[in-house]
């Protein structure tokens, strides 16, 4: 997600795309939660069952049970979604799915992205920031599942509705290969298949968006970590009495002038310090999410 990891392969571009607002890049290993390099990994390893509303897309990335029949994603997720024989997994069970309900205008905002990062390395940095900006601002990467039936085994997640979102600890759940700090995740890699959990702090939350940014150092929180690829959909979730609830989707990247550079050059590695990341914002979806939902939750 999610922008992703930039353009490795067209189908990587598509979603990578995506993940770059989370992170220029793509998305065929599943790379899981990027965390610091100076805290053991066993401490942000959880077990599999820890967050068993994580929905397991087949085609990579991740989803979230917000209704009994529902599960929310973000819209770049389900782009390589086959019209028949959806499923996801909830956990360890395959479910059917029988309707995607994207943001309405999530596919002409998705035609505009992927033109925008085929131009990265042939435009200067001024003028692509300056067309990132404005593609951004019309970004609505989110989407709903409608399963074919309830699911009875699994307690759905309570949206976050209200707009205070900025300053809270946030918590995030990903699935499979890792990275720290210093490198980033080896696009290259491959699932260990292991869940982590880590947090971070939101600095920004802009109509349809969430911002984190990885920190480092003497700023970082004590299981400091962002997304990585492959983890577009999963959950930022924020404590509100006691119970944590789903505040934003995972999208990807939130592009910054250092990281074109870094995407131009073809160096750019997802999760290092200083970089920002996007999802899309819960309270700001809640009324298109409630009116598609509706009475069949």
């Amino acid at each position: 997600m999610k922008l992703y990891f930039y353009l490795k392969k067209m189908r990587r571009l598509k979603r990578g795309i995506f993940f770059f607002l989370a992170a220029l890049a793509t998305t065929v290993p599943t790379h899981a939660v990027v965390t610091r390099h100076d805290v053991p990994d066993a401490s942000y390893v959880v077990a599999t069952n820890a967050f068993p509303a994580l929905v397991d897309l087949p085609g990579g990335g991740q989803g979230v049970l917000i209704a009994r029949q529902w599960v929310v994603t973000a819209g770049h997720t389900t782009l390589d979604m086959p019209e028949h024989g959806n499923y996801v997994v909830i956990n360890g069970k395959r479910r059917a799915v029988s309707r995607v309900v994207r943001y309405p205008d999530y596919l002409n905002f998705s035609a505009k992205w992927t033109t925008l990062f085929r131009g990265v390395k042939s435009t200067d940095a001024t003028s692509w920031m300056a067309k990132y900006v404005s593609v951004r601002a019309l970004m609505h990467d989110i989407a709903l599942l409608q399963l074919a039936s309830p699911v009875e085994d699994v307690t759905p997640i309570p949206l976050y509705r209200h707009s205070d979102e900025h300053g809270k600890i946030a918590k995030i759940y990903g699935r499979g290969v890792t990275g720290n700090d210093l490198k980033g995740a080896d696009p290259n890699a491959t699932s260990d298949g292991k869940l982590r959990r880590a947090y971070n702090r939101i600095v920004r939350s802009d109509n349809q968006l969430l911002v984190y940014r990885f920190d480092c150092g003497a700023d970082a929180l004590p299981l400091e970590g962002v997304i990585g690829d492959g983890d577009s959909g999963g959950p930022v979730l924020v404590e509100d009495a006691g119970i944590w609830k789903l505040a934003g989707i995972a999208h990807g990247l939130d592009a910054q002038k250092m990281d074109y550079f870094t995407m131009h050059a073809g160096a750019y590695r997802q999760g290092v310090c200083g970089q920002d990341f996007s999802n899309a914002r819960i309270s700001y979806f809640a009324h298109w999410i409630d009116s598609v939902v509706g009475g069949t939750q």
